[in-house]
């Protein structure tokens, strides 16, 4: 008997994935990122200065960096802000570290110059993988920033090495399955998330037994349905910006 999914997908099918380009219009680049009903607000905004520390060790080139954050209507139970905590929560600095990494990783900061690129990812809704669709839209948003800076002519070159994607898989009685949303990441065995370059490189492997083990062979198994998740992901980023930049 196959196995049947939450919402009815084969287990190596993606949800349905959009970028819906200028959500943010004062952000240098911006979409929204929808992973099936995980929908989440991606912007870079470049900003013509580098952080002080560049500044004091005379640190050529620019800087990247992430913040992250989940709005309190984004899950069922509203989630306060981590304003009103008084401190960032511990899940939204290891998210933002990650999306900093990932973007860093296809990044010539360099070629960017004197200048501090912001990604910032807003959770407008959650139904699982919130860290691959802001890493995923980021990417999206970068190249329109960049593209952006290029046509105004402050730029002359694209600073970006290669394309960047991010997907969830995990093990649900017994099955690999891609692409994990909610009810599926909460009662996966195993879930993993997988950050890879557009080349095939993989940048980040996140991956855990939740109260289970898994196999060398399952590992493997995983890391082929991300792969090949990701190759559609690129070819979706890659057709996204070809219709936002022919339009521009």
């Amino acid at each position: 008997m196959s196995f049947e999914r939450a919402d009815g997908r084969a287990v190596d099918q993606l949800r349905p994935i959009s970028f819906e380009a200028g959500i943010a219009p004062h952000a240098t680049g911006s979409v929204l990122a929808a992973f099936g009903n995980t929908r989440v607000i991606c912007g870079a905004t470049i900003e013509d200065n580098v952080p002080g520390w560049m500044r004091a060790q005379n640190v050529s080139g620019g800087w990247l960096t992430a913040e992250y954050a989940m709005l309190p209507y984004s899950t069922h139970d509203r989630k306060r802000r981590d304003s009103s905590k008084g401190k960032v929560d511990g899940r939204s600095v290891e998210i933002q570290r990650l999306i900093g990494r990932a973007l860093r990783a296809v990044v010539d900061l360099d070629k960017l110059g004197p200048r501090t690129l912001w990604i910032d990812c807003d959770v407008l809704q959650a139904d699982g993988g919130t860290r691959t669709a802001s890493i995923t839209g980021a990417y999206v948003a970068t190249q329109l920033a960049v593209q952006r800076l290029i046509d105004d002519g402050k730029l002359d070159e694209n600073p970006l090495k290669d394309s960047i994607g991010a997907i969830s898989v995990g093990i649900l009685e017994g099955t690999a399955l891609l692409d994990l949303c909610y009810v599926e990441d909460r009662d996966a065995e195993v879930d993993a998330n997988i950050v890879m370059t557009g080349s095939g490189q993989f940048v980040e492997v996140q991956g855990s037994g939740e109260e289970a083990t898994f196999s060398p062979d399952q590992l493997n198994e995983l890391l082929g349905l991300a792969s090949k998740g990701l190759k559609e992901i690129g070819s979706l980023q890659a057709e996204s910006l070809r219709e936002q930049l022919a339009t521009d």
